[in-house]
């Protein structure tokens, strides 16, 4: 099996291959909770590639679980649209009342007011930028890494992939500093639901947690428009045609995007590369030996994560992917977390390979237009810090149960108990 572990694992895999197509929801956040989501794709892929539920909690959707199939969605802007009006970018449809509130963020945009939007924030993730935050990256990762106990038990998550991020986010956006864990925190009030069986008094607590955030970024916004130019994101955004505006419902949308995007691909790929090194030991020690094998490894620790799990469209006409006819409307859900495991386009997909011949061969990124603008930016950090650990520690342990993230949209994880190897 491709993840799990156990009894828990083995449990899974019978219920899949047992449960009918007809009655399979891949969405149900519990096997992300779980971790046993594996192998309900692995049957899609193998029996039913683009398969649709006609009933769940987010609505009826289809299903698109292979490499090439979800290519072909994302390369078709005009036909699979991304816009907010229409539903946006995740299988959670937004309430009707929000979709015409505002300005949705430029990743629930088509082109080319997509286009004109995403090239404002663009040249922060030039080579050039790039080049200037790598020293700063290193000098950080050296920092935090420095400061862990060495044979006592921590929380890798929060002492160093949440912490690591968190202080690149606001650097990104020249966010107060001493607030920089409201970021992820925020990111994952949006990103995950409460606990089954919580009350509305959660939800309101969730809510009021996350306004604190961005009510901070209202402030920022209006301290920085029509100011001299400045190199941080805010100031990006609040002063460029394309995305400058006076009202917080027409450019929050962004906000959000940034803080989102910013926080989760590099945070859960630091902690889903500590897990599968822990899981294939002769690769960690392979890598402690040659460090320069990162190059191919930090491409197949994203492609390995997964940790943007899917991406919605909405079919703007009747169409065909895989042999199966979407109708115009219908929703269709593009399983990044399957097509990296698709047996027909990547060799052997389901193992951790440092040296994979072609790492980059993946849909972790997205495809086409809406294809990360941060990937080089996340791809350096996780090497940087991959590096400075390789240096410091021979190994790395994980010690106790790990908690992931209430999500089916991104795959991330909340603990990971740890122990330096002395």
């Amino acid at each position: 099996m491709a993840d799990g572990h156990g009894s828990i694992a083995d449990e899974a895999r019978a219920r899949a291959w047992a449960t009918p197509l007809d009655a399979f929801h891949v969405a149900d956040i519990e096997h992300f909770v779980t971790d046993t989501h594996w192998p309900w794709f692995e049957r899609l892929r193998a029996e039913d590639p683009v398969h649709y539920t006609p009933k769940s909690e987010f609505g009826p959707y289809w299903s698109v679980t292979k490499f090439n199939d979800i290519i072909a969605v994302e390369g078709d802007h005009e036909t699979f649209s991304s816009d907010a009006a229409l539903g946006g970018i995740s299988i959670f449809d937004p309430p009707e009342d929000a979709r015409d509130r505002g300005r949705p963020s430029f990743i629930s945009l088509d082109p080319p007011v997509h286009d004109a939007q995403r090239k404002v924030v663009a040249p922060m993730f030039s080579t050039a930028s790039m080049a200037i935050m790598a020293p700063l990256i290193r000098e950080r990762a050296a920092r935090i890494l420095d400061d862990l106990p060495v044979g006592e038990t921590f929380d890798f998550v929060d002492r160093v992939s949440v912490e690591l991020t968190s202080q690149m986010l606001a650097t990104l956006f020249d966010f107060p500093f001493e607030h920089r864990r409201m970021l992820p925190r925020a990111s994952d009030l949006i990103l995950s639901g409460p606990e089954p069986g919580a009350g509305p008094e959660e939800e309101a607590r969730r809510q009021t947690e996350s306004f604190a955030t961005f009510s901070q970024f209202i402030a920022l916004w209006n301290e920085r428009k029509g100011a001299p130019a400045r190199n941080d994101l805010i100031s990006m955004l609040a002063n460029a045609e394309a995305t400058a505006s006076d009202d917080p419902m027409e450019y929050i949308g962004n906000i959000v995007l940034l803080t989102v995007a910013g926080s989760d691909t590099t945070r859960h790929s630091i902690s889903g590369a500590l897990l599968a090194l822990n899981r294939d030991p002769d690769a960690y020690r392979r890598l402690r030996e040659n460090p320069a094998l990162l190059e191919t490894a930090v491409p197949e620790i994203v492609r390995w994560q997964s940790p943007v799990a899917h991406m919605r469209r909405t079919a703007t006409a009747d169409a065909t992917i895989g042999g199966k006819r979407i109708a115009k409307g219908d929703k269709v859900v593009m399983w990044y977390v399957s097509g990296n495991r698709d047996e027909s386009v990547i060799d052997d997909a389901d193992a951790f390979v440092i040296d994979r011949p072609r790492p980059r061969q993946h849909v972790a990124f997205g495809f086409g237009v809406h294809r990360c603008v941060g990937n080089r930016l996340a791809e350096m950090q996780l090497r940087i810090v991959w590096e400075e650990m390789l240096k410091r520690f021979r190994m790395i342990e994980i010690v106790g149960d790990i908690r992931r993230l209430r999500s089916n949209f991104v795959k991330g994880y909340e603990t990971m108990p740890v122990r330096i190897v002395a």
